[in-house]
């Protein structure tokens, strides 16, 4: 006997079918609610399964679904169950195999059970706390910088309407120091109703590291900007408060950005991971720490290729009959946060290492990579092209090097 059960999860429930070997469906199917009385009940019929099969503990098979599926997977590791997680596009094949197009959550409970005799599918390994916690502060993080990034577009749509001049009065528009002065005096008229001494201490209150001389510079700058202005008469309040709201949403934003770039670095440094990754010419902290917690344990991957499938940079693969493709895209089926972490990582270590370039020469962060990079591009290869296959071969490099646990100093 070799029993399975199927899950099929939705939002707050599950569709529940089981068979007791291959092609023996027992009982009809049910639904469970993502409760802990709900839980308790699948857990009985667990272990009613279990009875009948002699002792046998079922597996249990299910989609991923983004967050749905982790109470249920939660559950099943407390009380030692063997799970396994099926990507939807392998399910969705199988599902297309049939000649009747039947979609529903009893259908796909049962049909994830026929894929479990069809398929030899490998028992979900369990990641570590310390990883998933930092998987989920590297994806947050790029979340909240994703809506800054918004929110700054709309604070310079807001400004082009009410003091466009401002910019280049400070080096950086959203340094504190630029924000907080813009709050303070958001149009002409406010700037030049104060005098420039009133300008240049509140200048120097929002930053003391720098000289009075910095900040009467400034305070000249921000009248002389103010005079420029084509809107010397603002006539819209309301966008002189969205430009407020605007301005305190983004201060909000770095705060919290700062907040989880000092919780990350704490929680990475306690990985002898993230220091292997770091020592690759190219990649900082933010990039590594992205790196490693989507990878997770190495010891998931059992070969490169499959970290580089993972990654979805393998070239898809095409051929029928007499015809072969001779233009192959990369899959793109892997995680697209490791991919661009890849990506950033490949770019930062070819380009020039030098802030001010005073010869024609390159002297690149990673010159084994520029090299290969260089192949590449002699080769006729185009430049995204070039940098895949760069992505490709650091991908081989980490798998060593994790495999290993040696840095890449060591190697080179």
């Amino acid at each position: 006997m070799n029993p399975v059960v199927g899950l099929d999860v939705s939002k707050g429930e599950s569709q529940v079918q089981a068979f007791l070997d291959k092609g023996k469906p027992y009982r009809k199917n049910f639904s469970v609610k993502h409760t802990l009385d709900g839980l308790d009940h699948l857990l009985e019929f667990l272990v009613e399964i279990t009875r009948l099969t002699d002792g046998k503990k079922p597996s249990v098979i299910l989609e991923s679904t983004g967050h749905y599926h982790h109470p249920v997977v939660q559950f099943l590791e407390d009380h030692n169950y063997v799970y396994i997680v099926v990507n939807p596009l392998v399910s969705h094949r199988s599902r297309s195999a049939n000649l009747r197009k039947v979609k529903t959550d009893a259908a796909d409970a049962y049909q994830l059970c026929e894929l479990f005799y069809k398929e030899e599918l490998a028992p979900h390994r369990r990641r570590g706390i310390q990883l998933l916690n930092l998987r989920n502060l590297t994806r947050q993080q790029e979340t909240i910088t994703s809506n800054a990034s918004q929110t700054k577009l709309q604070l310079q749509s807001v400004l082009d309407q009410v003091f466009p001049e401002y910019r280049g009065v400070f080096g950086n528009l959203y340094s504190k120091v630029s924000l907080r002065m813009l709050e303070a005096f958001p149009t002409s008229e406010t700037v030049l109703q104060a005098s420039e001494a009133e300008l240049k201490d509140t200048i120097a209150s929002l930053c003391r590291s720098r000289s009075e001389k910095w900040a009467v510079d400034k305070a000249q700058k921000l009248r002389e900007a103010a005079l420029r202005n084509p809107f010397q008469n603002n006539l819209y309040e309301s966008l002189i408060f969205n430009l407020k709201m605007l301005i305190n949403i983004v201060l909000q934003y770095e705060e919290h950005l700062s907040m989880l770039a000092a919780e990350i670095d704490a929680l990475a440094k306690e990985i002898e991971e993230y220091k292997i990754i770091q020592s690759i010419p190219g990649i900082g902290e933010k990039i590594a720490a992205t790196i490693i917690s989507e990878i997770g344990e190495i010891e998931r991957f059992n070969h490169p290729k499959k970290l580089v499938a993972f990654a979805g940079v393998d070239p898809s693969v095409y051929s029928s009959g007499r015809f072969t493709a001779s233009v192959n895209r990369i899959t793109k089926r892997g995680s697209s946060r490791l991919r661009l972490a890849l990506y950033m990582a490949v770019t930062c270590g070819i380009r020039d290492a030098r802030k001010q370039k005073t010869t024609d020469e390159i002297i690149p962060r990673n010159k084994k990579l520029r090299e290969f990079y260089d192949k590449k591009r002699n080769e006729g290869k185009p430049f995204r092209v070039a940098v895949i296959a760069c992505v490709n071969k650091l991908l081989h490099w980490i798998y060593a090097l994790l495999k290993s646990r040696t840095t890449y100093h060591d190697i080179v």
